[in-house]
C-alpha cells in the first residue's frame, strides 16, 4: 500500500455490524470488483425501494403494520446508501 492510499470502506458490515475495510492500491482486484457490483445492487435496490414506497406512503388507508415494514425497509435502504456514499466521497481525489 502507497503512503497516498486509504482504506475503503466495504458496502457491508462484520458479523458484529462493524464496519469492513479493504486495504488495497488496486482498484482492479477482485475484492474491489465485488464491492462496486454489491454497492451497485444496494443502490439499483434504493431506488427500486423508493418507487415502492412511494404509493404506500401515499395512501391514507394504509395499515400502521405495512407503513412500520415500509419504514423498516427505506432505513435499511438509506444506511446502505449512506456507506456507499461514505466510501465514494472518501475516494475521491482532492487537488492539492
Amino acid at each position: 500500500m502507497t503512503a497516498q492510499s486509504k482504506l475503503r470502506l466495504l458496502p457491508w458490515t462484520g458479523p458484529e455490524g462493524k464496519p469492513c475495510y479493504l486495504d488495497t492500491d488496486d482498484r482492479e482486484g477482485f475484492m474491489s470488483r465485488m464491492a462496486d457490483h454489491v454497492e451497485a445492487e444496494q443502490l439499483g435496490m434504493a431506488s427500486e425501494l423508493l418507487g415502492q414506497a412511494l404509493p404506500v406512503l401515499d395512501d391514507e388507508n394504509a395499515d400502521l403494520e405495512k407503513l412500520r415494514l415500509v419504514a423498516a425497509q427505506l432505513v435499511g435502504a438509506l444506511r446502505d446508501v449512506l456507506r456507499v456514499a461514505t466510501s465514494r466521497g472518501s475516494r475521491l481525489v482532492t487537488p492539492d
